[in-house]
């Protein structure tokens, strides 16, 4: 299989710039009593499992595009919800709805880092899916190999 050099260059800076936006918000928010939340400690350690795939799929960038793929697709799904999170805060206390210690003051809330880590989890979306779909293109055989019966 002839392996694009480009494509996984792509990956992995989609998973380095993945990584880095979501490690240097997860600091931030740690340290805090987020993490210690019903709803919010468990979007604290989704986020920060996905954080550990996206730095584990920059070392395996090179060897497997693959499963660098799926797993980055897995790693930005985890992290999408801890951004949602601090960017709608409206909609997720109407999904789950319980009695919150700090009243809403907005349902939508303009944060830079926030949407740094939804573009860059778009762009490690948008570029893992293209090489899942050209790994797939390059494992099936020409139509001039097939074999008729």
């Amino acid at each position: 299989m002839k392996r694009s050099k480009k494509l996984e260059m792509w990956q992995a800076a989609s998973c380095l710039l993945c990584f880095i936006v979501a490690w240097a918000h997860l600091d931030d928010v740690g340290a805090s009593e987020f993490s210690g939340g019903w709803l919010t400690g468990p979007l604290f350690k989704m986020a920060d499992y996905g954080c550990t795939l996206f730095f584990l799929s920059l070392f395996l960038t090179f060897f497997s595009r693959r499963i660098v793929g799926i797993t980055t697709l897995v790693a930005s799904l985890l992290c999408m919800p801890f951004y949602l999170c601090f960017f709608v805060p409206g909609t997720f206390r109407r999904i789950f709805r319980e009695e919150y210690s700090v009243p809403l003051q907005t349902s939508f809330v303009w944060n830079t880092w926030v949407v740094m880590g939804i573009l860059s989890l778009l762009l490690g979306i948008v570029v893992n899916l293209r090489c899942l779909a050209v790994a797939d293109c390059q494992n099936t055989p020409a139509p001039d190999h097939w074999e008729t019966t």
